[in-house]
């Protein structure tokens, strides 16, 4: 039996208001990896994972989740957006975020039981907040409400995890324990793609990268092949040696 790559986009591109961001993309992501989607300010990682999501309106190109279309297949896919999207001042608490995650799965009016409830409480055990589930989100730190949407992502069960920007601004506590969890997941069978910013880092925890520059590819397969020095400086415009990789 044939096992399809968990994402592969053929000539993807997408833009924001007239502006191209994204420009005839192709990528293929490896089963069973951390596969990080890398690359300069306005490079066009964020626009990748929106755009294969459909989340873009006027995208080009075609998305495929395990060899199907979205639509077929939203239930194994699971998306975490930045978390400064979010408005930290609504008032709910850190159970009812995380069991949001189930939702995708009850269908339509139907209402979390017992089942649900104990996933919402499995991750947010795994992401070392099960004691504070009764707390409003505005009361967490940065580390914290990064995790709460971890634990989000963990409760939906899907087998491929898209991320954009998991690390930024939390503590090294915080982001050391996430990277527990998503070599977790994918020991588990689960394939996860982050958009990351930290090159100094990458190798350390992901087996996988695309590396774009101004809305194309510049590199992309083993992590090793994309940290290569004539790919950054092609990514970068300036000698790996100045980016301290």
């Amino acid at each position: 039996m044939t096992q399809h790559a968990p994402l592969s986009v053929r000539d993807l591109s997408a833009g924001y208001q007239r502006t191209l961001a994204l420009d005839s993309v192709s990528v293929t992501v490896s089963p069973q990896t951390i596969h990080a989607i890398v690359g300069p300010n306005g490079s066009g990682k964020s626009t990748l994972l929106k755009a294969s999501l459909g989340l873009l309106a006027g995208t080009t190109g075609s998305a495929k989740f395990f060899g199907e279309p979205l639509d077929k297949v939203r239930p194994r896919v699971a998306y975490m957006p930045q978390t400064a999207d979010v408005d930290w001042d609504f008032p709910i608490v850190v159970n009812d975020v995380v069991l949001m995650g189930t939702y995708p799965k009850l269908g339509w009016m139907r209402r979390p039981g017992r089942k649900q409830r104990a996933l919402a409480k499995q991750a947010m055990e795994k992401v070392g907040l099960e004691k504070l589930g009764r707390r409003h989100i505005s009361q967490l730190s940065g580390g914290q409400k990064q995790r709460v949407f971890v634990a989000r992502l963990l409760a939906q069960e899907a087998d491929l995890l898209l991320m954009d920007e998991p690390f930024a601004g939390i503590d090294k506590a915080s982001e050391a324990l996430i990277i527990d969890v998503l070599r977790a997941e994918v020991a588990n069978g689960k394939t996860v793609i982050i958009v990351h910013h930290d090159l100094n880092n990458l190798a350390s925890f992901c087996t996988h990268a695309t590396l774009l520059s101004g809305g194309h590819v510049v590199e992309s397969g083993d992590v090793k092949k994309v940290l290569a020095p004539q790919a950054l400086t092609a990514a970068y415009g300036i000698s790996s040696d100045l980016l301290g990789v």
